[in-house]
């Protein structure tokens, strides 16, 4: 599974490695690799860690308190006490080293400082009350996302992904509605 950086903050990209949670949700951390992987690929986090079982199973727990925070978020509800705890007890856990060079910031840290970090990304994003969180536009995609466009008015969680089916899917059924219109239309030959 490729990963999507899309979201805008790293705890929802996190959240957004389960697809479609609603319908037929698609895991893309199956196994300690694939989180080494998504952490390597994520911008601004170190790019070698190494997850044990245990590890990986924290990383877990903390995916699902975020989605479940910021679904929480989204749908105008008091935050899930446990998602809370689980965020703030991952939170105070180890801070990442960081470091500055030439060519730019540099982190690293074992897999506890990582998630550490993301838990407290997850906790200024969700504190922050002028935040736009939205949950992505496409039916069967379930990612939240932060809206940071002019005027919140972003609709999907990326355009590769979810933006460009839309709106295929939209010019699809004009096209057959128009069809159609032709056919049944008076005087046609059809």
């Amino acid at each position: 599974m490729d990963f999507a950086y899309v979201s805008g903050d790293p705890a929802l990209d996190l959240a957004g490695t389960v697809v479609s949670r609603r319908d037929m949700p698609l895991d893309g951390l199956a196994a300690p690799g694939d989180l080494e992987r998504w952490v390597a690929e994520c911008d601004g986090l170190p790019d070698r860690v190494t997850a044990d079982p245990a590890a990986f199973e924290s990383a877990l727990s903390l995916r699902e308190a975020a989605y479940q925070l910021a679904l929480d978020r989204v749908l105008g509800r008091s935050f899930d006490p446990g998602g809370l705890k689980t965020v703030n007890d991952m939170a105070a856990g180890p801070v990442p080293s960081i470091r500055l060079d030439d060519t730019g910031l540099r982190m690293s840290g074992d897999l506890r400082a990582v998630l550490s970090h993301i838990a407290r990304s997850a906790v200024v994003l969700l504190a922050d009350p002028d935040a736009h969180l939205k949950e992505c536009g496409r039916a069967v995609c379930t990612r939240i996302y932060l809206d940071r466009s002019r005027g919140a008015r972003r609709t999907w969680c990326g355009m590769d992904e979810c933006g460009n089916r839309v709106k295929a899917a939209a010019y699809r059924a004009r096209r057959r509605a128009s069809t159609a219109a032709e056919v049944h239309a008076p005087g046609s030959t059809a």
